[in-house]
């Protein structure tokens, strides 16, 4: 269909107005994961507190929906325990989008690494290990 928006409002109003875009200078954790074949790069900081993410801020170097899935992941993770995080998967970043193009399903999962990767900084920080194994990287197609 030719006047189909290539992109949904949620995930417009997420590119335009992005939601806690910065950095927390005493982050708990910090994850920086990028895509060289697109060029992507999400860098993701996690203030947690008893076993809670309290606050988190991102920056994102990339398209839109790079963008979008960065700020729509912050918000899905923002005062839910890491369990409750671990299970925010890439699919439901891009539901609660509203969809995105399959061409770029790979920016929801770079969000998704990039929580796992400020996690995964977390334990190591607290000297454990983190209670997940980090998934196979697939992006661009």
């Amino acid at each position: 269909m030719a006047d189909q928006k290539p992109y949904s409002e949620k995930v417009m109003d997420h590119f335009t107005n992005p939601r806690n875009v910065g950095e927390i200078s005493d982050a708990s954790g910090i994850g920086t994961v990028g895509n060289p074949v697109c060029g992507d790069v999400m860098k993701m900081y996690l203030k947690i507190e008893n076993e809670t993410i309290t606050d988190v801020k991102f920056k994102t170097f990339g398209c839109g929906a790079a963008v979008a899935t960065s700020s729509m992941v912050t918000e899905m993770v923002k005062g839910k325990t890491i369990t409750e995080a671990l299970k925010i998967t890439n699919k439901a970043v891009a539901e609660a989008l509203g969809g995105l193009p399959a061409v770029k399903m790979h920016c929801s999962v770079l969000a998704e690494e990039a929580l796992h990767s400020a996690l995964k900084d977390y334990y190591t920080k607290q000297g454990k290990t983190p209670p997940f194994e980090d998934k196979p990287h697939n992006h661009c197609h």
